[in-house]
């Protein structure tokens, strides 16, 4: 069958056909948005800010953002705080008896802690569009225009109130994906605000590419590198060490149950994309700040923590092991998963159930981390040189491209299990689209 059969097998499913539509009139909305501008805002002094705030923390929001934030959008937030507040509700299980237990009670606590992440976004919108709404006021363009020409109080509350009210409006959207969609609704939103920048980024390859100032050699190089990248990517972010659980045979009655064999299998990159989004706020904060002091060992500061740069290098990778290690161990428990194991009459063979078995996959997981954040760090670094040496317009960043391609196979994944299920023939011929999260 052929990938357009494949593709219009989709239409055929009238739930699976509205899950798709759905998500995409909700993904127009957003966009949308994303260029009603915040009232009060002089947008042409704006850009030349943001025009110099390339590879700075301002520049990586903005991406998360869509663009939204260089326009200063209602959407100018974006889904970011959101993700911080979900990042640090997971952080505070590991401290919180009350959270931790609540995470322990299934569906009825993940509500609670859904909840709790909700009044946490909104607690996070409104600090960061307060500081926002002062920072723009003291602010002004290369040229000396204002970026704000009216500023006092009633600029602050409006720009409070309407990048909250954006922020929380996002986040609405996004769980409608994830209930009525197609599902991973966050990170379809973030997923459409880094691929929207996409077509004028094409555009100014080929524009340069007409002028001369890169060579089609280097355009061809580029597009093979992309393709080489993205297809490691994928191969990497599927790979998993399968360890091999033997369940143990009991009578019940008349009847024999367990002696079945299955699996615990363990990613290669067990923490996803928030060692590299969580590095590059850290690294790309101080630097920012730098640039906009004017002082000699401060401009220093921010030109040793520019993208491309040996001490940025160092300190971004340092920063990704870190944690690499630091989120696999909130997110997984290896004593959890042995206890949870032996109360089932399962046991990996040759290792006594207990410790020793929370110890043997603490192991090989330290070893899989490892891994995992030599290829983070690659594809992570990988960017900032081609960008240096070549003097190309790599549109996608490395932890852009991590999402995109992470995003997309996610996607796919929940679109095939719906054809399957229905026992439509799905995108994949051979074997079938192995899930991420495994």
């Amino acid at each position: 069958m052929s990938g357009a059969e494949s593709f219009a097998n989709i239409f055929r499913i009238p739930e699976l056909k509205r899950r798709v539509f759905f998500t995409l009139g909700v993904l127009i909305v957003y966009r949308i948005g994303a260029h009603i501008p915040t009232p009060g805002i002089d947008g042409a002094a704006l850009a030349e800010i943001f025009e110099q705030a390339k590879g700075t923390i301002l520049g990586f929001f903005d991406m998360f953002s869509g663009g939204a934030l260089s326009r200063l959008t209602i959407f100018a937030l974006g889904i970011m705080p959101y993700i911080s507040a979900s990042i640090i509700l997971q952080l505070l299980t590991i401290v919180s008896p009350h959270l931790a237990q609540l995470k322990k009670e299934g569906e009825q606590g993940q509500k609670k802690i859904t909840q709790y992440t909700r009044y946490g976004t909104v607690l996070l919108s409104v600090i960061q569009s307060s500081g926002m709404a002062v920072g723009l006021e003291a602010m002004k363009s290369p040229g000396g225009a204002p970026i704000v020409p009216d500023p006092g109080w009633e600029f602050r509350m409006m720009t409070m109130l309407t990048l909250t009210a954006g922020t929380v409006f996002i986040m609405w959207l996004g769980e409608q994906i994830s209930e009525r969609g197609i599902g991973n609704g966050i990170s379809l939103i973030i997923f459409t605000g880094i691929v929207a920048g996409l077509p004028s980024a094409i555009g100014m390859s080929l524009d340069l590419m007409g002028t001369g100032e890169l060579s089609v050699l280097i355009g061809l190089l580029l597009a093979v590198v992309m393709m080489a990248v993205v297809g490691f990517i994928v191969f990497t972010e599927g790979g998993q060490r399968r360890i091999p659980i033997q369940y143990a045979k009991r009578v019940v009655g008349r009847k024999m149950y367990g002696g079945q064999t299955s699996h615990l299998p363990l990613k290669v990159n067990t923490s996803g994309v928030i060692p590299p989004i969580f590095a590059s706020s850290i690294i790309m904060f101080p630097a920012t700040i730098a640039q906009f002091i004017d002082h000699p060992w401060m401009q220093t500061v921010s030109a040793a923590l520019a993208p491309g740069n040996l001490i940025y290098s160092l300190i971004f990778i340092g920063a990704i092991f870190f944690f690499c290690y630091f989120y696999t161990a909130v997110i997984f428990n290896p004593t959890e998963v042995a206890d949870n194991m032996k109360k089932h009459g399962g046991f990996i063979p040759g290792i006594r159930p207990g410790p020793k078995t929370a110890e043997y996959i603490d192991q090989i997981l330290s070893k899989l981390t490892f891994y995992g954040a030599i290829y983070l760090s690659f594809i992570c670094i990988l960017p900032d040189y081609l960008i240096k040496y070549l003097n190309i317009p790599f549109y996608f960043g490395g932890t852009s491209l991590l999402i995109v391609v992470g995003v997309s196979l996610d996607t796919m994944q929940q679109i095939e299990s719906h054809l399957v299920m229905r026992n439509y023939d799905g995108f994949i011929k051979k074997g079938r689209l192995r899930s991420r999260r495994g």
